[in-house]
């Protein structure tokens, strides 16, 4: 049986942060490894939560364990005996997940360095099965962050601005979903991997997406969504690590975040990246970000086809390593656009491409990106008409500048960046009223 020490007592705050910590580190780990014992996603999650629960109770009496993880796997590995005991088919489940006689309790528990092998590949397929086909995108999200990310429903409803009870709701008919389709807790292979590898960087790329610039509410950022969706890519780059476009994931949100703490100013306004104080953009998160963009150009060179987020992150690590905004070396920048817009076309690339094209060479060739923009796309979005203001801003058209970004402000539904486009209006107003 795995033994656990405790460092004894602590305060009731060390003690909720150490318990925080400890589910956010390890829960993947837990549920993970219990799915593969008892092929049962949803009993997987009672057993940790039955195991986070005895930490709630039991931590600030009996103080943090030496070794929380071990604390954590030991009580929810003994609850899943206790259910099985209490069960008709006890010896055949026991037999299961033991893989040898009916041993008696303590003799079952397997010591946790003996399962070290098994733990990161159960990670890696909680991920894929938490992004499995048969779940919309939505659900994707939100069962990742509460199996993977080990995020209550509640914090993620927060995220999301819906309620707790209907994030819970989501989240309980996805796992409904895989237990009605009995689906599988083995890796994918040939082009089915393929195809939920995209999947599940696709469901990290829109938790960080959402995190940076966030789609509605008062806030332009949700840092603890973005941090959140950093930590999952390093961990799947972690596990997949002969990945080239795992590790352009990698580098790509770590060079993005790392910006995060120049994005807003003293008052909580928000800061273009071409005003933003580069002395705060995160250099430890630039250097990672750096250091597995470059790990990724090796597999490329190798011969191993890179995608879309290693030419994101390629082209992100161009504003990484200027010094100022007016060292950016948007031609190479837009060269690099130009590529994924053949290899990854979208009508987000285009805009994105439009931006770089009009500051590589002139504003009026942004533009003529934008106008081959098909406008239904967007007729929601206040991502065309901000871009489009500020290509007629640097054109000197302020007047259609201004009328630009109002449409903009007009289509948001987060403050902080209706904020923002409401004073790029304005400016653009009073540079009108100026003579000459």
């Amino acid at each position: 049986m795995q033994r656990v020490q405790y460092a004894g007592s602590v305060s009731e705050d060390v003690t909720t942060e150490s318990i925080t910590a400890a589910w956010r580190a390890e829960s993947a780990h837990i549920v993970g490894a219990l799915t593969r014992l008892t092929r049962d996603l949803a009993l997987a999650e009672d057993f940790a939560q039955d195991a986070l629960l005895a930490a709630v109770e039991q931590w600030p009496t009996a103080g943090v364990p030496t070794n929380p993880a071990a604390w954590l796997m030991t009580i929810a590995k003994r609850r899943s005996i206790d259910y099985f005991r209490r069960t008709d088919n006890f010896r055949r489940k026991t037999e299961q997940l033991c893989q040898t006689q009916l041993l008696g309790e303590e003799e079952w528990m397997p010591d946790l360095d003996a399962e070290i092998d098994y733990i990161d590949d159960d990670v890696l397929r909680l991920i894929f099965l938490c992004c499995h086909p048969l779940l919309t995108p939505e659900s994707r999200v939100a069962l990742t962050l509460r199996l993977v990310g080990g995020l209550t429903a509640s914090e993620i409803a927060r995220g999301f601005l819906v309620t707790e009870s209907t994030m819970s709701q989501r989240i309980s008919r996805a796992k409904r979903t895989l237990s009605e389709a009995q689906a599988t807790f083995e890796f994918p292979t040939g082009q089915d991997r393929t195809r939920r590898l995209d999947d599940v960087t696709a469901v990290i790329y829109l938790i960080f997406n959402e995190g940076y610039s966030a789609t509605a509410g008062d806030d332009w950022m949700r840092t603890d969504l973005a941090n959140e969706a950093m930590r999952l890519a390093r961990m799947l780059a972690a596990l997949a690590p002969d990945e080239p476009d795992v590790l352009g994931l990698q580098a790509l949100l770590e060079i993005q975040g790392s910006r995060m703490r120049a994005r807003l100013d003293e008052h909580g306004e928000p800061i273009l990246l071409e005003a933003q104080d580069r002395t705060k953009w995160d250099q430890l998160l630039i250097r990672r970000g750096l250091t597995a963009l470059r790990q990724a150009e090796l597999l490329a060179v190798s011969g191993i086809p890179v995608g879309k987020y290693f030419l994101q992150a390629s082209i992100a690590s161009h504003h990484a390593r200027a010094r100022c905004a007016e060292d950016t070396n948007w031609r190479e920048i837009a060269k690099l656009y130009d590529v994924l817009a053949e290899i990854a076309p979208g009508p987000i690339v285009e805009v994105n491409r439009a931006v770089a094209h009009g500051r590589a060479f002139t504003p009026a060739a942004g533009l003529a990106i934008l106008e081959n923009l098909d406008a239904a796309t967007f007729v929601d979005s206040p991502l065309v008409p901000s871009v489009r203001g500020d290509l007629l801003e640097r054109t000197g058209l302020y007047a259609d500048a201004a009328k630009a970004f109002i449409e903009a402000a007009a289509r948001t539904r987060n403050g902080g960046e209706r904020a923002l486009l409401q004073s790029r209006a304005e400016d653009n107003l009073h540079r009108m009223s100026k003579p000459g």
